[in-house]
């Protein structure tokens, strides 16, 4: 993985340690392995962030925040993948996790497409919530496995093409 890219963009880990909203965590922050940004932390990070994205809850962060420290996870990239799910992407991905949901339950889609607003869903939320909750938890299950074994794969396959660079600069010295 590029570890400089992700390092220019991530914030200061002194930062975040001291911010106000983090401080009920107390020491578990102090956790070097928060701060890491080896195989295991950054593979973790994407399983537990792109698994809190599709929990259909406020303050998704939080709950994030606390499965990094509690997995030993890189803290930062758990929170920031989070934002996958933001109020532009949110309506697509949560109602493909609704036909997931349908799918997995065999039930008949209900939400009429051609009026799919809030009001709509609101008002069939009666009926809706068991597919759209159990659609949230298998696609954020599959997204989460997805992100793993994706990030330890592109991790192993550049370590490798490093160690040939090397053995090709090493050979024609």
């Amino acid at each position: 993985m590029p570890k400089k890219l992700i390092k220019r963009y991530m914030p200061n880990h002194e930062t975040i340690r001291d911010h106000k909203h983090l401080q009920f965590f107390g020491d578990h922050l102090h956790n070097p392995n928060l701060w890491h940004l080896n195989r295991q932390s950054v593979s973790g990070a994407f399983a537990v962030g792109l698994f809190c994205a599709y929990i259909p809850v406020p303050f998704q962060m939080v709950i994030a925040a606390a499965l990094a420290i509690l997995f030993c996870t890189n803290l930062t990239i758990s929170v920031a993948l989070v934002w996958i799910t933001n109020p532009i992407t949110m309506p697509a991905l949560f109602y493909f996790a609704y036909l997931v949901g349908a799918w997995a339950m065999q039930t008949p889609n209900t939400v009429d497409h051609s009026e799919f607003s809030v009001d709509s869903v609101l008002e069939g939320l009666g009926e809706i919530w068991e597919p759209f909750l159990l659609g949230c938890f298998i696609s954020g299950t599959v997204l989460a496995i997805l992100g793993y074994v994706g990030i330890r794969i592109l991790w192993r396959v550049n370590i490798t093409r490093r160690w040939e660079q090397r053995k090709k600069s090493r050979g024609s010295r």
